[in-house]
């Protein structure tokens, strides 16, 4: 019986230092190295406006659908760019579904921007992201946009293209992926310019 004891005690007093090293100090030493090196980050990536308002985070897309805005890569998470659902179509190349849904998104995407049936249309102008959720668009796409954005708005085309300049990151380290917009902090740029 007093083994049984000695092996719960120890049993106890593992489960309680284990309990306050995984689920304590390890946690907030993590969270406090965070908020170190990484405040940003850690804390959402988060994008006011003038007025301190938060406007969304720089690392989740979201639904602009005025003419007067850059719009985003279409979403499958649920109802559109729903974080709560974030996903792909999960459709096949070879899935009719899916072919007739990008012909539907290039036929929309050449009228809202007055192009031509001959014109180009950037794949991620037409096609969902993996998560649904990419706060992204290409060059090309964001520079087709850009006649409709500045005529909406009823600025210079020179003055949008510097924003999408301006709202362009690099390849992440330097040489992974390709140059990219960021269409929240594009749309929140413009915003500002009033």
């Amino acid at each position: 019986m007093k083994a049984l004891f000695t092996d719960l005690r120890a049993a106890i007093a593992s489960t309680l230092v284990l309990t306050l090293v995984c689920c304590g100090l390890y946690p907030l030493a993590v969270w406090g190295i965070a908020q170190a090196a990484f405040n940003d980050k850690a804390n959402g990536s988060l994008i006011t406006d003038s007025k301190g308002n938060v406007i969304g985070s720089r690392l989740l897309g979201q639904s602009f659908t005025g003419p007067s805005y850059f719009h985003p890569r279409p979403s499958a998470a649920g109802m559109g760019y729903d974080a709560a659902s974030s996903s792909g179509t999960n459709l096949g190349p070879t899935s009719q579904k899916l072919s007739d849904a990008i012909k539907s998104n290039i036929a929309a995407y050449r009228t809202k921007n007055g192009l031509k049936d001959s014109d180009t249309v950037p794949a991620d102008a037409v096609t969902a992201s993996g998560s649904g959720l990419d706060p992204h668009i290409s060059q090309a796409n964001a520079r087709l946009q850009a006649a409709r954005v500045a005529r909406t708005r009823g600025l210079p085309l020179e003055k949008v293209l510097v924003a999408i300049t301006a709202s362009t990151e690099g390849p992440d380290f330097g040489i992974l992926g390709e140059a990219r917009v960021n269409v929240l902090m594009l749309n929140h740029s413009l915003d500002e310019l009033k």
